[in-house]
């Protein structure tokens, strides 16, 4: 036997660790690490972002460390009231600040900062190959979320991160059948359901809450009115129409005589703990406060459920439907890191994982909704619960775009008007006519307080 000396060991080592080597190398160029995880491109990065407190964000919260850990920043996301978000969001982009990274485009609010010029063009963003690849597409987006956060010549300030579709839930089918009732398709027929099971068991014949700007306006639409004249062009407030009045009169009685007590103020987790419970039969929201009496582990009621279209109104059919984006401020210091942070947040993969570890079901991307795994999931009961939301998200994309009164930029000021007079209206304080009176110069008055030529 030949025993090999020292040197031929260390030779044959080196040799090893370099076939080794070799091999390692072959490997990563068959495949390839992704390019973010091998360079770290945003190393001692802090990324901030804000919005209002939404379960989207405290999901997406559990996937951040693995942003992080790829891109090698570090991601502040402030989260806060919805009210209070909103006014600090509004005060720092108006004021030209640079505090935030990111932010939530709130749809209210959105044409305000598109208009002013507050918020980043992301088109340059998904023009440009070496940032955002081909199967990012924009276009997979649901094209009624997308309306609010474009401007006027289509560039694109905002992505939607979350869409609201108002539907109908129904939880007490059970006594509806034994009354013979149908699932009511018309304000008339919503009116004689609610009436006839208010009393029954105890169980209220509607539920809603005190976000009466989001409410109203379908049955202000539905009866053939409008909260401005011709938005987004002609912005005069039309609070006093016969149509409007109409509707606050009709919508104002059903909750006075078939709600809860206490209806005007109930918040919207007051409002959704009735529904779940069968304490009330319908409510009306976004589609993600309804769906729970399906879906939830905390349902009482889900073998007596179903979620429908709102019904239609005398005139029109428009369900209301809005969404929450993520942009950029026009001032942010860190706009390259900023996106990398949106365009994983708001991708395929994301928006998927969101659905399929956590049953959240409202995201934006259509591939995402109509895929096999997102319709195995929200078909409860016979019931396609993605092929509703994805139809009353897109309606207003579709001809008419009859929320255009809600991304003027002039809606806060009015829908606060509205809120407060319709209060006093369900409350008894003053009769409709008047209200909406007082209501449409007050509507007028802060508008032009706020330096609006009308």
């Amino acid at each position: 036997m030949i025993k090999k000396n020292s040197s031929d060991k260390s030779a044959a080592v080196s040799r090893r660790k370099l076939l080794q080597a070799g091999a390692a190398t072959l490997g990563a160029a068959a495949f390839p690490m992704p390019v973010i995880a091998q360079t770290k491109p945003f190393a001692g990065v802090t990324l901030r972002g804000a919005s209002f407190q939404h379960r989207f964000f405290t999901l997406l919260q559990n996937y951040i460390p693995e942003f992080e850990a790829q891109t090698g920043m570090k991601v502040d996301l402030q989260l806060s009231a919805f009210p209070v978000y909103n006014q600090q969001a509004n005060l720092e982009l108006s004021s030209g600040g640079s505090a935030f990274d990111f932010v939530n485009v709130t749809f209210i609010l959105a044409a305000r900062w598109v208009a002013a010029g507050l918020l980043a063009n992301l088109d340059e963003f998904t023009g440009d190959p070496s940032l955002t690849p081909a199967q990012w597409n924009p276009k997979d987006f649901v094209e009624g979320a997308q309306v609010p956060y474009r401007d006027a010549k289509g560039a694109t300030y905002g992505y939607s991160w979350e869409g609201g579709a108002m539907v109908m839930g129904l939880s007490r089918m059970d006594l509806m059948e034994k009354k013979g009732l149908k699932i009511p398709k018309t304000f008339a027929e919503l009116q004689q359901v609610c009436a006839e099971i208010n009393g029954v068991e105890n169980v209220t014949g509607i539920v809603s809450f005190q976000l009466h700007h989001w409410c109203l306006p379908p049955y202000i639409q539905g009866f053939g009115g409008n909260i401005f004249r011709n938005p987004p062009t002609d912005i005069m407030p039309a609070l006093n129409s016969p149509e409007a009045i109409q509707a606050i009169e009709f919508y104002a009685n059903l909750l006075k005589n078939y709600a809860p007590k206490g209806v005007v103020t109930y918040t919207e987790d007051q409002a959704r703990q009735a529904l779940l419970t069968g304490r009330s039969n319908i409510f009306i929201h976004s589609s993600a406060w309804i769906t729970p009496i399906l879906m939830s582990g905390d349902s009482k009621v889900k073998n007596t459920s179903r979620v429908v279209r709102m019904p239609a109104g005398p005139v029109r059919d428009f369900p209301a439907a809005n969404s929450q984006g993520l942009g950029i401020p026009k001032n942010a210091k860190n706009k390259k890191a900023a996106w990398e942070f949106i365009k994983w947040a708001l991708s395929p993969e994301i928006s998927m994982r969101l659905v399929k570890e956590h049953g959240h079901s409202s995201v934006c991307r259509k591939s995402v909704i109509e895929s096999e795994e997102y319709r195995k999931l929200n078909t409860v009961n016979g019931q396609d619960l993605g092929a509703l939301y994805l139809e009353v998200l897109g309606l207003p994309a579709k001809g008419e775009n009859y929320m255009a009164y809600r991304t003027v930029k002039e809606f806060p000021i009015v829908g606060d008007v509205l809120n407060k007079a319709f209060e006093q209206v369900a409350t008894g304080q003053l009769a409709a006519p008047a209200a909406m009176n007082a209501a449409q110069e007050q509507a007028i008055a802060n508008m032009r307080r706020a330096g609006t030529a009308l």
